[in-house]
């Protein structure tokens, strides 16, 4: 039994102005206690077990597994959300610290839906939600989390039965146990590979799943660890490796050390980037497209997920591996429906989120490493890190590049009348506008949560990239 006290419910409504603000496209995200607090957690907590039906009376699976990162307003939010499933008859299983492809893994293993406290790069500030169904199947706005949404506004009907019950699980062996057994790094040969946890909860899978803390077997990998102690104020840098600023250490590490490789995990580890042995960032759009051609090995034919801002290279290299290439929106729930759909075995996202179909279409940052591991453990001696990933830099990108804008409908009007009529090229709206020429592409998009575009340009060289990455520019931030 726990602690906590099953309240009878949470009927009175929300305003709607406070739930617009932290409900996103795919989680729940604010800041803690000014947009997020454990009174909202608990209408949340209430409010999925009706929406995902999973209370046992109903005929589902009649618990939810809850795990956290390492942020300081976890303890009270997880609290308050526990006592809100147990309201509604439904039980909960705390796993504790975790990261989110550690509730990702306690979901699809178990079969149970779940709930990730972390705000993940963001600040210590924040804190937030990613909510699944059993199996770690996304709960996004069209899956779930609006209906959620509305529930809670209106007021969550209280429930007259027996409350749930509160159980307690250590499920870090056996998460660390199956990804050795995805991918084998036991014959590869020794790297010397430098890992930035950014203080977050790498600092705790990396030494069960690389390292023998849960009674592993000791594998060929020499690791520098940079900041592995669980810290949920960030004292070094933000946990969010996609701004460079954050990779800084990591590269300095991996030359200092003389390494063959660099990781850098964000807050809750289910995003990697790499660097390599010359302490250059990797393109995650490399990795997607190395993780494509093992995947392709293992499944010949196979279809491969990659999103709207990937390099060129991404499909290119599916084609020349036997591969089928799916093209869809950012967003992890979109990835996954869709891998579901054509039966994908891998998906891969430029922000480096990484997808795998014997991860119950999960996404998870430690799976990546390993594969990225063991491709250069596959390599013979004195083989480095550029050299392997050499035949995926095929082009140059601009990166992510942000522009605060009043009107986003306007800006984007303006560059689709410059580019819509050219002749060779040709635009498309899957997710924001795409525009392909020849030797360039570029994909503006507007932000889901702020008032921003965000362009993503890429070309066959670096002049021609900057000439058509300054042209949208010009045209987006004509004010």
């Amino acid at each position: 039994m726990s602690q906590f006290e099953a309240r009878p419910g949470v009927p009175d409504p929300v305003d709607a102005a406070r739930l617009d603000a932290i409900i996103k496209a795919y989680d729940v995200r604010g800041l803690v206690p000014e947009q997020f607090d454990a009174d909202i957690a608990r209408r949340i907590g209430a409010a999925m077990v009706d929406v995902l039906d999973i209370r046992q009376s109903r005929g589902g699976p009649g618990a939810v597994i809850i795990g956290q990162d390492m942020r300081p307003s976890g303890d009270d939010l997880v609290a308050a959300f526990a006592e809100g499933v147990c309201s509604q008859g439904c039980d909960v299983v705390l796993i504790g610290l975790a990261s989110t492809d550690g509730l990702y893994f306690a979901s699809g293993a178990r079969g149970l839906p779940g709930a990730m406290f972390t705000a993940s790069h963001n600040p210590a500030a924040y804190n937030g939600i990613k909510l699944c169904r059993a199996g770690a199947a996304p709960v996004g706005q069209d899956s779930g989390l609006a209906d959620i949404r509305r529930l809670v506004g209106q007021g969550v009907p209280v429930y007259d039965g027996p409350p749930g019950r509160v159980t307690r699980e250590d499920v870090l062996p056996d998460y660390a146990s199956y990804l050795r057994g995805l991918v084998d790094l036991r014959t590869g040969r020794p790297l010397r590979v430098v890992i930035d946890a950014g203080n977050g909860m790498a600092g705790l899978t990396v030494p069960a799943v690389l390292g023998i803390e849960t009674g592993e077997d000791a594998l060929p990998l020499e690791i520098t660890p940079l900041y592995f102690e669980l810290d949920g104020t960030f004292p070094h840098h933000e946990a969010n490796p996609i701004d460079p600023e954050n990779l800084r250490d990591v590269q300095r590490a991996v030359i200092d050390h003389g390494a063959d490789i660099g990781l850098a995990f964000d807050g809750d580890a289910d995003r990697c980037f790499v660097v390599d042995e010359s302490g250059r960032a990797v393109s995650p759009s490399a990795i997607t497209a190395l993780i494509a051609q093992r995947e392709l090995l293992r499944h010949p034919g196979a279809t491969i997920i990659y999103n709207c801002i990937s390099s060129r290279t991404v499909p290119e290299v599916i084609a020349e591996s036997g591969g089928v290439g799916e093209r869809t929106r950012v967003g992890h729930s979109f990835i996954k429906a869709r891998m579901a759909e054509t039966g994908a075995v891998f998906g891969g996202e430029h922000s480096g989120h990484f997808y795998f179909t014997d991860f119950w279409r999960a996404d998870s940052g430690m799976l990546a490493a390993m594969h990225v591991l063991a491709a250069l453990g596959e390599t013979p001696p004195g083989t480095c890190l550029s050299s392997m990933l050499a035949p995926f830099d095929r082009y140059v990108a601009s990166g992510e590049i942000n522009s605060a804008v009043a009107d986003v409908e306007a800006a984007c009007d303006r560059v689709r009348s410059a580019f819509g009529h050219r002749p060779g090229v040709t635009l498309d709206d899957l997710d924001g506008m795409t525009v392909s020429a020849a030797d360039w592409w570029f994909n503006l998009r507007p932000s889901n949560t702020e008032p921003l575009l965000r362009l993503n340009a890429e070309a066959v060289d670096a002049g021609t990239m900057e000439s058509v990455r300054d042209e949208v520019l010009a045209l987006v931030r004509d004010s």
